[in-house]
């Protein structure tokens, strides 16, 4: 018998990328900033013009910086106040996660931010790929409640190198929470992926560069991105990398 095809989620830093998401099938965006950083919060405007011009649901990222996933108290105050004002903004939904100093899921800080949150959807991101017992903290977070997912690459660099503990996951998960693996999925890897485990959600960049419309340029000067692309290269989504991604999965599961 046949399983419904998986929901693509698609992680966006701007506005064309989001829609991009959108035309390509996407079911929902996870809206970001500094995606050279793993994502940060993106502003009130990227926010707002992303709920204006889009159908699907908006999941903001509530990350203050890049770096480590333990926040001081500053950080942690204004992840609250960033709910806050995604809530107030329209979005579906947010993304965050902290850890304590050991490794293990800050529960009472994770619950508040939770509960700030509610009544919108709430996905645990990739701090959980830097956990120290990756199946306690699936225990930790599933007891807090109001969590629908868990974007995990399977405590790996790679979805495909962490599949064996995201099979794990997903057995231990059952449908008490949704485990949606992200972290280097392909088109070149995802038969491989759905055929390890059936998983409802898969989290994607399907991502390409294009080239910038300016006339004049200066490549001997970088804005704090020597060691990425071009200052006249910009990432996007791609529209046909994301159908193509979609149709393999979907022929798959079909």
């Amino acid at each position: 018998m046949s399983k419904p095809t998986p929901k693509f989620e698609v992680c966006v830093d701007s506005v064309i990328s989001a829609i991009n998401a959108e035309n390509g099938g996407a079911s929902r965006v996870e809206l970001c900033d500094n995606l050279a950083e793993g994502g940060t919060t993106p502003s009130s405007g990227m926010i707002s013009m992303s709920l204006k011009r889009l159908k699907i649901p908006v999941m903001v990222m509530i990350r203050p910086r890049g770096g480590d996933f333990c926040y001081n108290e500053e950080e942690f105050e204004i992840m609250c106040l960033d709910i806050q004002h995604a809530k107030i903004l329209g979005a579906h939904g947010v993304v965050f996660g902290i850890l304590k100093p050991d490794g293990s899921v800050d529960v009472e800080r994770v619950a508040k931010l939770v509960e700030i949150a509610s009544p919108m959807k709430v996905t645990f991101h990739r701090a959980f790929d830097m956990t120290n017992d990756p199946l306690k903290a699936l225990n930790d977070i599933i007891s807090i409640g109001n969590i629908q997912r868990i974007l995990a690459s399977g405590c790996d660099s790679t979805v495909l190198e962490g599949l064996e503990t995201i099979v794990e996951l997903a057995k231990q998960a059952q449908d008490r929470i949704i485990i949606m693996p992200g972290g280097g999925i392909r088109e070149s890897n995802i038969s491989r992926i759905l055929a390890a485990t059936y998983l409802q959600e898969m989290h994607v960049s399907a991502s390409t560069t294009i080239s910038s419309s300016m006339i004049h340029k200066t490549s001997n000067i970088h804005m704090g991105r020597a060691f990425y692309n071009s200052e006249y290269l910009i990432n996007a989504v791609s529209e046909e990398r994301l159908i193509k991604m979609i149709d393999i999965a979907s022929r798959f599961t079909g």
